[in-house]
């Protein structure tokens, strides 16, 4: 069986062949030029899918929070303007007369852990990834749980601040707005302008910003209580995290250790997991909709 498997992403959209053993093909990126809106994305979308010959069916992992079972957005933030509402199976399946199925590419990228990468030996797991935002997916033997509405796992959202102490941060006090690599690089900023993004900040760590050091130390601490709060609700064997700066060396590590250090001894055992399967993850998620 060959799938076309898509990954969108605000900045850009990867896309390949998976066959069912998970091996990727003819793989290809491009800028999602997320700022023309839904519409725009979802044309393009069509016309690089077109490029590939031979295909029996279409998995789509997309940002925003997905109705999978019918296959629509049903709410995108401003980083895809009129993304929210828009009925992607419907579209694709219109376009190219082949099975569509959509999901929301934390989602996506959970079962490719669980599948192919991370998450192999792991049942029950959480999953999260750190970038602009905080994203979330919860595993409960080996299958997303999605809620009510099909949207759960907004870890990003939860509090972990009270509602006065936002400390700068503009509106509520959510997670993402103190442990985001977006946070980290603000609060990096207000001590060095020059901290521009993640790899500005750790260059100057590694060069010996001790004060840099410090901010740094007090985001780890930051992602640790957001996972220390998890835990205690779903009582995972891992949480699996991702994101560009997990990619730096030692943080995770460091990550586990001040997370476990906030825990109650009963749930100490969770394991704290980089994520294996890098940009490659919410493709392999995607295609294994239609083989597990």
């Amino acid at each position: 069986m060959r799938i076309v498997a898509v990954d969108v992403g605000g900045t850009n959209t990867k896309m390949c062949i998976c066959d069912k053993q998970g091996n990727v093909h003819d793989f290809k990126e491009y800028a999602t030029e997320s700022y023309l809106g839904g519409p725009h994305v979802i044309s393009r979308t069509l016309e690089k899918i077109a490029e590939y010959d031979h295909f029996d069916a279409i998995a789509i992992s997309t940002a925003g929070q997905v109705n999978a079972e019918e296959g629509f957005i049903v709410y995108a933030n401003e980083n895809i303007p009129r993304y929210t509402g828009m009925k992607i199976k419907d579209i694709v399946t219109h376009h190219f007369h082949k099975p569509v199925m959509v999901e929301n590419d934390v989602n996506s990228a959970a079962l490719g852990e669980a599948y192919y990468g991370a998450a192999q030996s792991f049942n029950n797991f959480l999953c999260l990834t750190f970038g602009t935002g905080i994203g979330g997916a919860i595993v409960i033997n080996r299958q997303i749980y999605k809620g009510a509405n099909g949207v759960a796992a907004e870890f990003g959202h939860i509090f972990t601040h009270p509602l006065s102490a936002t400390s700068g941060v503009e509106g509520l006090p959510y997670y993402e707005k103190h442990a985001s690599t977006t946070a980290l690089v603000k609060m990096a900023q207000l001590a060095d302008p020059e901290c521009t993004d993640g790899k500005a900040l750790f260059d100057k760590i590694q060069s010996g910003n001790e004060q840099l050091e410090r901010i740094l130390d007090l985001w780890i601490t930051e992602v640790a209580v957001g996972l220390a709060s998890i835990t205690h609700i779903f009582n995972p064997s891992a949480i699996i995290i991702g994101g560009g700066v997990m990619e730096q060396e030692d943080l995770v590590r460091r990550v586990e250790e001040r997370t476990k250090s906030l825990l109650m001894e009963s749930f100490a055992g969770v394991r704290i997991v980089k994520a294996s399967l890098g940009n490659k993850a919410g493709l392999l998620g995607a295609s294994s909709l239609f083989v597990h």
